[in-house]
């Protein structure tokens, strides 16, 4: 999946929490956005966010405010939260399992949207991909698993390659 595909998706699952909060005596929606990158590393994601909401009608500081935060690690994230929660913000958007974890933790009103995730069942973030359940929904890239079954692949692509290799030189010393 291209990263336009990617953010405009995002965008999309934005749309509803949006609408609700927008509708609320004229309030302009607040979105906290928390990644582990530095600054530097998360200006591309941070401005393709931008791009896909533009591509759905939201721009940042006219009909939306997004609160960016980048934590440059995993040792802020717990403070940054709180920070994001204190700002009241309508939504919050979240990188990696770590902080889509902190973020379950920290709060169970406020919708979340993480993306990606490895395995957010197997991380106990939702009862299923089908129905996640609770305040939190997002994108999975399901890395652990293929990750397993590439490793498993790569495994009998290497034996089956040593076979042929081994029955190679065998017939040429035998020849």
């Amino acid at each position: 999946m291209n990263r336009r595909a990617f953010v405009t998706g995002l965008g999309g699952l934005l749309v509803a929490p949006l609408a609700t909060s927008a509708g609320q005596a004229g309030a302009i929606p607040r979105i906290g956005y928390l990644t582990p990158s530095s600054r530097p590393g998360g200006t591309a994601a941070i401005n393709a966010f931008r791009d896909g909401l533009r591509e759905h009608g939201y721009i940042d500081g006219s009909n939306v405010v997004i609160e960016p935060r980048f934590a440059d690690g995993y040792e802020q994230v717990p403070a940054l939260l709180a920070e994001l929660l204190n700002l009241k913000v309508d939504v919050l958007v979240v990188a990696t399992t770590p902080v889509a974890l902190a973020a379950h933790r920290a709060t169970s009103t406020i919708p979340i949207v993480f993306a990606p995730v490895s395995d957010p069942v197997g991380s106990g973030l939702v009862a299923s991909l089908a129905r996640p359940g609770g305040n939190i929904t997002g994108y999975s890239d399901m890395a652990a698993d293929l990750a397993q079954k590439r490793l498993a692949l790569l495994g009998e692509v290497v034996t089956t390659s040593r076979r042929s290799i081994e029955q190679a030189l065998q017939s040429r010393s035998c020849a």
